[in-house]
């Protein structure tokens, strides 16, 4: 993926983030606050772990490769949107995680 593509994926995600403060704002009165955003992302990371299980056939669950794909996609943006809230360059952070960790098997 080239960085023009994950520049329009982070642009998209807080969009989208936008919409869902929004309707926040309209059913609870105010906007979650960022930790309200990482419960629902180590929720969605335990989902995952369900339905890699359900890949594997060690967990019983209909559409499981689908639920699982979609799962994946929706942690991707929830550590895109605790990034942008928490003052971190997402690419960045990408970076030098990857860096440090492809120097560590030099």
């Amino acid at each position: 993926m080239d960085q023009n593509n994950f520049d329009k994926i982070i642009e998209r995600s807080l969009a989208i983030r936008e919409k869902y403060h929004q309707l926040e704002i309209q059913q609870n009165g105010s906007e979650w606050r960022a930790e309200q955003d990482a419960l629902a992302y180590l929720t969605d990371a335990g989902l995952v772990g369900r339905n890699v299980m359900s890949n594997e056939k060690t967990w019983s669950k209909k559409n499981a490769a689908e639920e699982l794909e979609h799962k994946l996609g929706e942690n991707i943006w929830w550590l895109i949107v605790l990034a942008d809230r928490t003052g971190i360059d997402i690419k960045e952070a990408l970076d030098q995680f990857l860096t440090k960790t492809e120097n560590i098997f030099s």
